[in-house]
């Protein structure tokens, strides 16, 4: 990991310290008016990721979200619950999710590699969909190029009862199907949307798998989307994504609750 994130960052493009925004919490609900398809997704009663609308029943994550990091066993997708616009106790919709679908190439317990990241993007089928006119799913783009301006709205541990937005970040390096950004993440970020703004509309061109620092320098990693995303729709066609044999249901421990443990998994070199 430290050796191939050593030789994208020994590529980056000299960006001045200012130059990305600072995150932006969206408290209220004027501010998180245009990120109501952006949601917290509570997993198994023990952790969150960030996860966002693609389509009125679609929610694309990260695929290491899928998984319990203790037993490394696929989480049963219907223990996963998808909070839209989740902020201060509340959501715009609540729904639990039917079935899940990860890159068919993605290894959770495997060697940390540009593999492992680029495969780090999971699918995630609601159990009924959400149409709500506050509530539009973001289009996709293809990938950004290094150098282009990009944005991330997430969850964190530290903030996770109300999304933040990075308005303004960059794509530092692109090799290996690995985007290497400069946004702000940390735990609970899993997942989290990265955007382009093209003609002022915003359309998701990564998903947050990992936080590095090299050198002093903190980064975040994704995958380019564009051919897993691919993957993922024919994958969930095909009638992929139940787990045959659930495991037993975990009661739903909600944020504030002394049990819950944000248990979003990141890379850290």
């Amino acid at each position: 990991m430290r050796l191939w994130v050593g030789l994208l960052l020994a590529m980056l493009l000299p960006v001045a310290a200012g130059a990305d925004s600072r995150l932006e919490r969206l408290d209220t609900t004027e501010d998180g008016r245009a990120w109501e398809a952006v949601g917290r997704l509570d997993i198994n009663g023990t952790g969150f990721c960030t996860g966002a609308l693609i389509a009125p029943n679609l929610v694309l994550t990260a695929a290491h979200c899928m998984f319990d990091k203790r037993t490394k066993a696929r989480i049963d997708p219907e223990s996963i619950e998808f909070l839209a616009g989740w902020r201060n106790g509340r959501a715009s919709a609540y729904r639990q999710v039917r079935r899940a679908v990860v890159h068919p190439g993605y290894v959770f317990d495997g060697e940390v590699s540009p593999e492992r990241v680029r495969n780090d993007v999971a699918l995630l089928e609601l159990q009924h969909p959400i149409r709500n006119t506050t509530i539009q799913p973001f289009k996709t783009a293809t990938r950004p190029s290094k150098g282009d301006r990009i944005g991330i709205v997430s969850y964190a541990h530290d903030r996770a009862d109300a999304p933040a937005l990075q308005e303004v970040c960059s794509v530092m390096a692109r090799q290996q199907g690995v985007l290497v950004m400069s946004c702000n993440v940390d735990f609970g970020s899993s997942g989290a949307p990265i955007f382009t703004f093209e003609n002022g509309e915003p359309r998701i061109v990564s998903v947050v798998s990992a936080k590095a620092e090299v050198k002093g320098e903190r980064v975040s990693l994704g995958t380019e989307l564009e051919e897993p995303l691919a993957l993922l729709m024919a994958d969930l066609s095909a009638g992929a994504g139940f787990i045959s044999a659930p495991p037993p249901r975990t009661a739903r421990v909600m944020v504030g609750d002394t049990r819950r443990a944000t248990g979003a998994k990141f890379v850290k070199p």
